[in-house]
């Protein structure tokens, strides 16, 4: 008898968990890219690389209303980003980034519109000074994002501690607007405690969209602890639909070093993208003046991508 109710105990017991199991949806989908880059002052050899990825995603809504969802990415070099998100709903969604990712600093930090690269984007010889100078531990980090009110949405990232070098974790915040018709805008502060020298940030941006035309312009700010190492970062965007699949695009950018070592880096470039079905085909040309802030340093580069979506 005791082994008979011990039998019908198990098989409810599999029943209720059975039951109250949440059913998931799954998805894959994949990229694979072909690019040709070159630079006009410098031998680089075969210009031609391929990268690619597979993404299979798993979500499903829990018995509390939440829904949770798992992506993993593999590609040619092996494992690549991976994350889980919960969306509690009405109390926004929280993310945690086990592969690489960026947070709110790092993907702000140039928004003019472009049909494919920032004016400073392309591969130049040379060191090219970023946007931004956001934190750079891109591991194993938070990201929440909150709908405040129609046209007004908050982003939060925080990169924890880790190891000596970064003893200190890094909190970075912004509000985007959406609320008229044509008109957005970004502004964003953080910290970014990666090194002794740590640094406190600040974006705005906002663009314009009339039709096929796109207008946008751009101040970021870096304020290092110690020293001359200041930064102000400038860029301004037009792109402009010549059709739904014809984009084409100028960016120019510009930072001002606080350092008189160093000369004022000066970006331009253009860029195009169409797209046909799955296939898209973009490309760029960039001249950078200064880079780095080094006045003998004048290069220029390209590259052209055919990417396939599946």
């Amino acid at each position: 008898m005791n082994n008979l109710k011990k039998v019908g105990l198990t098989a409810l017991g599999t029943a209720l968990v059975a039951t109250s199991a949440t059913a998931a949806d799954y998805s894959i989908s994949g990229t694979s890219q072909v690019t040709f880059m070159g630079q006009d002052n410098n031998d680089t050899g075969n210009g031609w690389t391929m990268s690619d990825s597979i993404t299979f995603s798993a979500s499903g809504e829990m018995d509390n209303g939440m829904t949770v969802s798992h992506t993993y990415e593999v590609d040619g070099g092996g494992q690549g980003n991976y994350n889980v998100k919960v969306d509690t709903g009405d109390f926004g969604t929280l993310t945690f980034v086990g592969g690489s990712s960026t947070s709110v600093i790092g993907s702000w930090d140039d928004l003019t519109p472009t049909a494919n690269e920032e004016a400073h984007g392309v591969t130049v010889g040379g060191t090219i000074a970023g946007a931004a100078n956001g934190t750079a531990n891109t591991t194993n980090i938070f990201l929440y994002s909150y709908n405040i009110a129609d046209g007004i949405d908050f982003s939060a990232g925080y990169s924890p501690s880790e190891g000596t070098a970064i003893v200190e974790g890094s909190l970075e915040y912004g509000i985007k607007y959406t609320g008229m018709e044509g008109l957005t805008a970004y502004a964003a502060m953080g910290e970014n405690n990666d090194s002794s020298n740590g640094v406190d940030s600040s974006i705005l941006s906002v663009s314009y969209a009339m039709g096929g035309l796109t207008v946008g312009y751009q101040v970021n700010e870096s304020d290092y602890s110690t020293g001359t190492s200041d930064e102000d970062f400038s860029a301004i965007g037009v792109s402009y639909a010549v059709s739904d699949d014809l984009s084409v695009s100028l960016n120019s950018s510009t930072i001002d070093f606080e350092s008189t070592t160093l000369d004022d880096q000066e970006a331009t470039g253009v860029s195009f993208s169409y797209t046909s079905g799955g296939m898209t085909i973009s490309g760029s040309h960039s001249n950078v003046d200064n880079v780095g802030g080094t006045s003998t340093t004048d290069n220029s580069g390209y590259e052209l991508n055919f990417k396939f979506a599946f």
